[in-house]
C-alpha cells in the first residue's frame, strides 16, 4: 500500500513539476531552438495517431488518382497552392524559410509512400497544428482539386524533373486569330 502512495505521489509531483515547466515560460517556445527529444516524440505520436483515426475520406467516384490527366492537375494545383515553398518539387528548391520551420516539413517524395491517399487528403484537407501546414478546406479548396493533389503527391517520386516542368508550364496564349 505504501508502494502505490509512493507511485501516486511522484506521479503528482511530476505533473506538478510539468505544469510549472510548460506554463511557467521554462520551455522555450523559439522557432530557433530544437524542441526537447521528448516533445518530439509526444507530438509525432499525437500526430500520427490523430491522422489514423481521422482519415477515413474516400476519393468519390468520379477521381482516379492513377490517371494521368489528374496526376497532372494536381501537379499545377500542388504548385497553385504554394506546395513547392515548404515541400519542394521535381527540380524546385524549397524556399530557405521553410528551414527554420520546426518541425522541419517534411520531403514528400520520401513519405508519400508511406501514407495512404486518405491520410494525405486528411492532412491537405485539415492542416497540421503547429507545424505550419495550413488547412486548404479552410480557404474552401474544393475537394476535387485536394485529390487531384493527393494523386500528384502519391505519384511524386517517380516524377522527373522535366514532368514537373512540362505540368506546370503555364498554358500558351491562344492567337488572336484562333478566337
Amino acid at each position: 500500500m505504501r508502494f502505490l502512495a509512493f507511485i501516486g505521489l511522484l506521479a503528482v509531483a511530476f505533473i506538478i513539476a510539468a505544469v510549472v515547466y510548460f506554463f511557467g515560460g521554462f520551455y522555450n517556445v523559439a522557432g530557433s531552438m530544437e524542441d526537447p527529444a521528448a516533445v518530439k516524440w509526444a507530438l509525432l505520436h499525437v500526430r500520427t495517431a490523430s491522422i489514423l483515426r481521422w482519415a477515413a475520406d474516400n476519393p468519390p467516384a468520379s477521381v482516379n488518382l492513377a490517371d494521368s490527366a489528374t496526376v497532372q492537375e494536381g501537379a499545377r494545383e500542388y504548385l497553385e497552392h504554394g506546395c513547392p515553398t515548404c515541400h519542394g518539387a521535381p527540380g524546385v528548391k524549397w524556399a530557405k524559410f521553410s528551414e527554420g520551420m520546426h518541425p522541419d516539413p517534411p520531403d514528400l517524395k520520401e513519405v508519400a509512400p508511406e501514407l495512404t491517399p486518405q491520410q494525405i487528403f486528411w492532412v491537405v484537407k485539415n492542416g497540421i497544428n503547429m507545424t505550419g501546414m495550413p488547412s486548404f478546406g479552410a480557404i474552401e479548396v474544393p475537394d476535387q482539386e485536394t485529390w487531384s493533389i493527393v494523386a500528384f503527391v502519391k505519384r511524386l517520386p517517380s516524377v522527373t524533373d522535366e514532368d514537373y516542368k512540362a505540368w506546370t508550364a503555364p498554358a500558351a496564349p491562344v492567337p488572336a486569330s484562333a478566337r
